[in-house]
């Protein structure tokens, strides 16, 4: 029996979007122990997952603080790892493999960088699709995918019968109005339109309801919907899950819930500006769509609403 390590550290959207790789890996590796190495929002949330035997926490600390970066490798060389799948793919990671298994090949490392096509630079090659660079890192790496292109993030889900009990949810949308900060250009700002909307031609049928992340709290009293808290708090990752998994109909920015509803099956839209492609991150599923536009400021909720209605049944 063999200990194989997988490298995730986030975000919450790729977390999702993986989670056929990590399943296709365990598959392959079966009798196996397979570990994975994530950062702290989620190393419990990781926990749940059936195809993992244990979680390492990497607290990602400057590689400058010499104590932490050898407590950290000297953590990861007691498990005497075999094999290593990096679905990270960052400068970080890199830099853990140029410490730990500095001249070895993708049969040892596996990354998109160990199994680069011939033909292609790094950069050329992350312009494909995510998933589609996944299958091609596992495939190069001797690994048989079944799952990688079709992720099932319905892992991730948690009982959340008081909380449906407590708001009186039964059926409701959801929207996802809010991004990072830094990433404002991913914003659409009709998300009150688009309500007005649905409200005037669905009456009371559909509760519309925001889950807000802890940061983002403050900002839901801008949306004319539900705000749904546990205790005062934003509902974590696997209450959120099943939150998405039971709506009736998702609308969201471009944002790692947008991600979580199209690899639980759900039913929804994601709203695209130019800050990248929905081919790009692999979004659109079977019941997921996204709507691709130049400038969200100019998308109109009429626009979402004519979409909306022609996915929801």
């Amino acid at each position: 029996m063999s200990n194989i390590l997988i490298i995730k550290h986030g975000s919450l959207g790729d977390i999702a979007q993986a989670s056929g790789a990590i399943q296709d890996i365990s598959e392959f590796y079966k009798g196996d122990n397979i570990y994975m190495l994530t950062s702290k929002p989620y190393f419990d949330f990781f926990k749940k997952n059936p195809y993992l035997k244990d979680i390492i926490l990497d607290k990602r600390l400057s590689r400058f603080n010499l104590f932490y970066l050898f407590s950290l490798m000297r953590e990861l060389k007691k498990h005497k790892f075999t094999r290593v799948f990096d679905l990270q793919n960052s400068s970080r990671s890199s830099f853990y493999k140029r410490i730990l298994f500095p001249n070895v090949d993708n049969s040892i490392w596996s990354s998109s960088e160990t199994t680069l096509p011939k033909d292609k630079s790094k950069e050329e090659f992350d312009k494909n699709p995510v998933l589609d660079r996944f299958k091609h890192q596992l495939e190069t790496s001797g690994i048989t995918i079944e799952k990688t292109m079709f992720p099932d993030f319905n892992w991730a889900c948690s009982n959340i019968d008081k909380i449906k009990k407590k708001f009186d949810l039964n059926k409701y949308i959801i929207l996802f109005p809010f991004c990072s900060p830094h990433l404002q250009i991913k914003k659409w700002p009709n998300y009150n339109n688009l309500i007005d909307l649905i409200q005037s031609k669905f009456k009371d049928e559909y509760k519309i309801i925001v889950a807000p992340g802890p940061q983002e709290i403050s900002m839901t009293k801008e949306i004319n919907a539900i705000t749904i808290l546990k205790e005062d708090k934003s509902l974590n990752i696997s209450e959120l899950a099943t939150l998405i998994k039971d709506s009736s109909f998702v609308i969201a920015n471009d944002t790692g819930p947008a991600h979580m509803a199209a690899h639980l099956g759900s039913k929804g839209l994601a709203l695209f500006g130019s800050h990248t492609t929905a081919y790009k991150v692999s979004i659109e599923r079977e019941n997921f769509k996204a709507i691709q536009v130049t400038d969200l400021n100019k998308l109109s909720g009429e626009k979402v609403f004519e979409y909306f209605i022609n996915s929801l049944h």
